[in-house]
């Protein structure tokens, strides 16, 4: 909503393009053709709402963008996960947000709704900090709607003090050992609930085959004899209390947990590449804000303090070249390359079989 200053401002200039407007009528009130387009909204006078998860937003970041820009934001940060957000979009209709931030494997999901906006890259000068390998990521080449904030991948966190051997197969977590059973944690987020099997059978984590995911059901169906828990949020808890000895997780979240015996590896048989992505919705009124906001987010100076929040690589050169490399010591997963990463898929559109990831994903839990 406006500020009164602001709505005082705009009474005032909509005073004056009346004015205007009757000086340019011809004598039968006919309006003459406008000699140039109506001036855009300042950018000062512009109001966004920023979407993203709860604790991602580094202290400071939108407050220094307010101070520089005079640009108003909201900072929502009500996202349980992707489906959560997607779900908020689509009963809103894509309206009520302008810059979202979610997984990249969602972006044609968001677009075949028609909620994106596809970018102007010329107001995102910033794009230039980006590793080459993030601007031809396979769910958005290009990066024509979206542009990456975090990448990393996915793997297992354990306990070296708690396991009988070190730990290197996702079939450690599929069939363990007996002395593991009960302390094992899975993602339960359909896209990475299925990972486990597709990767241990050498399929595609991207498969839209309807028997390869019926296969990958039914094995992960047999692993949950085995667990404690779908655990998306805490399992790094469970590790330092030693409730859980194995869980699957994302690699920055393996570092939340304080247990100096928690090592996080990526099993033989590989992980994924996974980007969450800083988008602009299609209905927003204040894109050149929004514009501004994510070129403001990809200076280094800016998108470092991202990486020293969620212990998570920021797919920006400079940014990850001014990294302490005490953090990088204590957190090797942040040393990991984008050669080492483009080593394994992207994580990307299902397409029409995502109905078919979803309906396996519900009978797994329901099992």
């Amino acid at each position: 909503m406006l500020k009164k200053n602001k709505l005082f401002r705009w009474i005032t200039v909509l005073g004056a393009l009346a004015v205007v407007a009757a000086a340019c009528s011809d004598g039968d009130g006919e309006s003459a053709a406008p000699t140039s387009a109506a001036p855009a909204v300042p950018l000062e006078e512009q109001e966004i709402v920023v979407s993203n998860w709860a604790a991602y937003t580094p202290e400071g970041l939108v407050e220094d963008f307010e101070a520089e820009t005079g640009v108003e934001v909201t900072l929502l940060e009500d996202h349980v996960n992707n489906e959560d957000i997607i779900g908020k979009l689509q009963a809103s209709g894509g309206t009520g947000r302008d810059v979202v931030f979610f997984s990249g494997q969602y972006v044609q999901t968001l677009l075949d709704n028609g909620w994106l906006a596809e970018l102007d890259h010329s107001q995102i000068p910033n794009l230039e900090n980006l590793y080459p390998e993030a601007n031809d990521l396979a769910y958005d080449p290009g990066n024509r709607y979206s542009v990456p904030y975090t990448w990393g991948t996915t793997g297992l966190c354990y306990r070296t003090d708690l396991v009988d051997k070190p730990i290197d197969s996702w079939q450690d977590l599929l069939n363990p050992d007996p002395s593991l059973a009960g302390k094992i944690t899975m993602l339960g987020t359909e896209r990475w609930l299925l990972q486990p099997a597709l990767l241990t059978l050498g399929y595609s984590i991207n498969t839209q085959n309807p028997a390869e995911i019926e296969e990958a059901k039914e094995l992960t169906i047999a692993a949950k004899e085995n667990l404690l828990a779908f655990d998306d949020t805490v399992f790094y808890e469970k590790l330092d209390s030693g409730e859980a000895a194995l869980v699957q997780g994302w690699d920055g979240w393996c570092n939340y947990a304080t247990n100096e015996n928690v090592e996080f590896v990526v099993p033989s048989e590989g992980g994924d590449l996974w980007a969450d992505v800083m988008t602009i919705m299609e209905a927003s009124e204040n894109k050149e804000a929004a514009h501004a906001f994510i070129d403001f987010v990809l200076r280094p100076e800016n998108h470092v303090k991202v990486a020293e929040l969620v212990l998570y690589k920021v797919p920006n050169e400079p940014a990850m070249e001014m990294l302490d490399p005490a953090i990088v010591k204590a957190y090797p997963n942040l040393s990991i390359t984008p050669e080492e990463l483009l080593a394994f898929e992207v994580l990307s559109s299902v397409g029409d079989a995502q109905a078919a990831w979803s309906q396996a994903a519900a009978e797994i839990k329901a099992s």
